[in-house]
């Protein structure tokens, strides 16, 4: 029972009940002057720790845990690529001299301050392809895109697209100017440098998951390590499937015998695949590990090979 109530029991009165309210104030501050007193004497760092429990003793409140809270998240910058190519391809294929032609109001429709070219019949891309974007700005993008005509020629064009806050609705704000296309970027030194034997088992695993996996010819799964799942193409693309070249990044690769269990070798497979439509040439990346006396695909560098549970 508190002081308060346990005066008004045996008769104190209203003083009496006020006089111990004041009295438990007066403690409080004393306490609180006591608690500063000597944070100041231990230093700031004491003295600021004293003045923040202080604080948080005067000002927290209950928390209400079925109170929602609202999180807004920036909107990602949204890359306009696609809505610059679309653009290009359109203006590419409008002509001034038809302006209610379909290309010509789709062109007008993303971008209506930019005129129309005055082509020829005839003089418009095979294919339209964004190969670049930069941000300049706030909102503010440049895009590169590339126009193959007929015969391979290509023409680049850099194309001012702007975006709003959200990164929901975009714009072109001039019209294209035709650039140089991008620089041919220096190839670093492939990992691939050790010659693995054609007629060696890891190349035969390797012919042999091929073949099944681009030919149907076989399970898929068979030549999997455990844990590992990959889908097989449906329908097989092709109809042979045959290893030209195997080059690993490990020395073990080019070993005649499989090595202990567990081991493992990153290899790139160089193979020629056929169908009816003629001969490709392919290249595949592929992480065997040793199991069993015997090599098992443990990844396929494609994004398609995933770890799991057990087959």
């Amino acid at each position: 029972m508190s002081p308060g109530k346990q005066a008004l029991r045996h008769g104190g009165g209203p003083s009496r009940v006020a006089g111990v309210e004041l009295e438990k104030m007066r403690r409080r501050v004393r306490v609180s002057r006591l608690v500063l007193f000597t944070a100041i004497t231990a230093g700031p760092v004491a003295l600021g720790v004293a003045v923040m429990s202080r604080q948080a003793t005067v000002t927290a409140a209950p928390q209400d845990k079925t109170a929602s809270v609202s999180v807004r998240t920036a909107a990602p910058g949204a890359d306009p690529a696609g809505y610059a190519q679309l653009f290009v391809d359109a203006w590419l294929r409008s002509s001034a001299s038809n302006a209610s032609s379909a290309p010509a109001r789709l062109a007008q429709s993303l971008a209506p301050g930019v005129g129309l070219p005055d082509r020829i019949a005839g003089a418009q891309p095979a294919s339209v392809t964004a190969v670049r974007s930069v941000r300049r700005g706030v909102g503010v993008w440049a895009v590169t895109v590339a126009a193959q005509y007929a015969g391979g020629r290509l023409r680049y064009f850099v194309v001012p697209v702007t975006t709003d806050a959200s990164g929901a609705s975009f714009a072109v704000t001039g019209a294209p100017g035709v650039v140089a296309g991008p620089a041919r970027a220096v190839v670093s030194r492939s990992p691939y440098r050790v010659s693995v034997p054609s007629e060696g088992d890891l190349a035969s695993a390797i012919g042999e998951f091929l073949g099944a996996y681009l030919t149907g010819a076989g399970e898929v799964d068979r030549y999997l390590a455990p844990g590992v799942r990959l889908s097989p193409i449906s329908p097989a693309p092709y109809t042979t499937v045959t290893v030209q070249e195997v080059s690993g990044a490990e020395e073990a690769a080019a070993d005649e015998e499989v090595p202990a269990d567990g081991t493992k070798v990153r290899v790139l497979a160089q193979v020629e695949a056929r169908d009816a439509a003629g001969r490709w040439p392919l290249a595949y990346e592929l992480t065997l590990q040793a199991r069993s006396d015997r090599w098992d695909v443990a990844a396929l560098e494609s994004g398609t090979a995933q770890g799991g549970g057990a087959r």
